[in-house]
């Protein structure tokens, strides 16, 4: 019987082997592998790809095509991914209409929609580097001079944001992820306190999780909620502070909100401070809030995911006071500092509580390597294996230095500014907000028709609708109140008022001539 299974094994080698070597010694038909031996081929390829690019910005003359979902699903559909097609220029070909005839051109003056930036030059020519090398940015071993480079990058924000000599930070995916990891320490804080003999690593939320209690603005981005639900605390974890005029968080309301909290039993363990909200762009009091948070043995968070490239600025960088005081920080460099999706970064003031974060694998990071000083940048991350994005900034930084980034920040700061005095004494249009930052609410209100609520709605909804049909402008909406407004988010340095200005006059007729054809 052993014999018989000797020679099955045997039998099974023979055949393996025949496999292997013909797999081994088969060259054609593998994929076109980057290397030196292709290196002409990328080249060609590559040129050949920034000419489609270069063709496609020629041709847009609007920041959007106006292709309606239904006409652009056809087209994607029809596309067989089984069967290659001839040749690179007949994929970039087909490349046009499936997307770069239709893309959505942050560059255009008149992109004034969401949170997407314009790019540098630099930071492009990062992106093909990094996609070239394939740098994961997680062990020593696997990416070397990539994380002495981050390191620098995050000692480098750090200290712009004054924070402490024991602050660190590792680069992300986005604010998202930040916010995220901003809640997780927060928690395992708060778990530390209140369940000291409690591991969550090992036996999931004690009980004592059900009664935390996170606040932030009315107004704060959506993903505190969503990091508290991930989490295992729940939406209703997260008590939504009132606001001031200005669309910051009201310092009473939120003392209020704590002690309310504390009244029914529940345990406040953080408050996170909006650097620059969604909507309006609106910067809570941070010095204020953090110095409250302090008091009540919060742990401080600031998402400036928007307004963290005001770390940069000449003129403004006095609205970040107090940032310097608080626990954590998020900065997104792919929405202040001109860089390319994805590009930001979670900020801790004390590098100590990345513990929480930590797991060692002897495959990978394992604990004898922190010992002797190896730095893995995993042992800081959510993610295992993690794109060299730190390399963009790192370029625009080396080429540009920061002052211009921080004087194309001022500039659409100032943009936005001069943008809610010509709305204000426009008399079709109600503001909101004045800008903090670059954005700014607003809708089609003129006095003879304020009376009618859902007749406003109607048309301020019907201008977003057209203009996502004719593709002649990008603009954004929200609601207030459950009524729906239009927002500008400026972050285009190009942009000139004339441009702003131009828009106005289409949304205004837009609105005035959709009312009459309904009158």
């Amino acid at each position: 019987m052993y014999s018989r299974n000797v020679d099955v094994s045997q039998s099974q080698v023979l055949n393996i082997n025949t496999i292997e070597k013909q797999a081994v010694f088969e060259q054609s038909g593998l994929p076109p592998q980057f290397n030196l031996e292709q290196f002409i081929n990328y080249q060609i390829a590559s040129l050949q790809g920034l000419s489609a690019v270069q063709q496609a910005m020629a041709k847009a003359q609007k920041p959007f095509s106006g292709v309606s979902v239904n006409a652009l699903a056809k087209v994607v559909n029809d596309v067989d991914l089984s069967q290659p097609l001839a040749d690179f220029p007949a994929v970039l070909e087909e490349l046009k209409g499936v997307y770069l005839d239709h893309a959505v051109y942050f560059h255009h003056p008149r992109y004034m929609a969401h949170l997407n930036c314009p790019v540098t030059y630099p930071a492009v020519v990062a992106e093909h580097i990094i996609a070239a090398i394939n740098t994961s940015v997680d062990t020593w071993d696997q990416s070397a001079g990539a994380t002495l480079i981050e390191q620098k990058l995050i000692d480098w924000t750090c200290q712009k944001a004054a924070l402490p000599s024991t602050a660190d930070g590792v680069f992300t995916s986005g604010g998202t992820q930040s916010n995220l990891m901003a809640m997780l320490v927060a928690r395992e804080v708060a778990v530390s306190r209140y369940a000291p003999e409690h591991q969550v690593k090992l036996q999931g939320l004690p009980a004592v999780a059900s009664r935390f209690k996170i606040y932030c603005s009315e107004v704060a981005h959506f993903s505190i909620q969503k990091a508290a639900a991930l989490l295992g605390l729940g939406y209703n974890a997260v008590v939504p502070v009132a606001t001031n005029r200005e669309m910051q968080m009201d310092m009473q309301a939120l003392k209020t909100a704590i002690a309310t909290s504390k009244a029914q039993g529940d345990l406040p363990i953080a408050v996170v401070i909006t650097a620059g909200t969604t909507d309006f762009g609106s910067i809570d009091p941070i010095h204020n809030i953090a110095m409250l948070a302090k008091e009540e043995q919060l742990w401080c968070h600031v998402d400036g995911a928007y307004g963290g490239g005001l770390l940069v600025s000449e003129h403004h960088r006095n609205a970040l006071n107090g940032i310097e005081l608080v626990d954590s920080i998020t900065i997104d460099y792919h929405k202040s500092f001109m860089q390319p999706v994805s590009c930001s970064a979670f900020l801790l003031s004390d590098k100590r509580h990345f513990s929480h974060i930590t797991l060692y694998a002897d495959y990978l990071n394992p604990l004898a390597e922190a010992g002797n000083g190896t730095p893995n940048l995993v042992d800081k991350s959510l993610q295992t294996t993690r794109r060299f994005d730190a390399l963009k900034l790192w370029l625009t930084l080396r080429t540009t230095g920061e002052a211009p980034l921080g004087r194309a920040f001022d500039k659409v700061i100032g943009l936005a500014r001069q943008t809610h005095i010509v709305l204000n004494d426009h008399p079709d249009f109600e503001v909101v907000n004045y800008p903090e930052l670059s954005a700014l609410v607003f809708r089609f209100a003129p006095d003879d028709l304020k009376h009618d609520l859902d007749l406003l709605d109607s048309l301020n909804l019907h201008v977003r609708q057209t203009f996502l049909k004719t593709g002649e402008a990008m603009i954004a909406r929200t609601k207030i109140n459950g009524r729906h407004y239009l927002k500008f988010t400026l972050l285009n340095a190009q942009c000139q008022l004339s441009d702003v200005r131009a828009v106005i006059e289409q949304i205004s007729h837009i609105a005035w001539q959709t009312y009459r054809e309904i009158a």
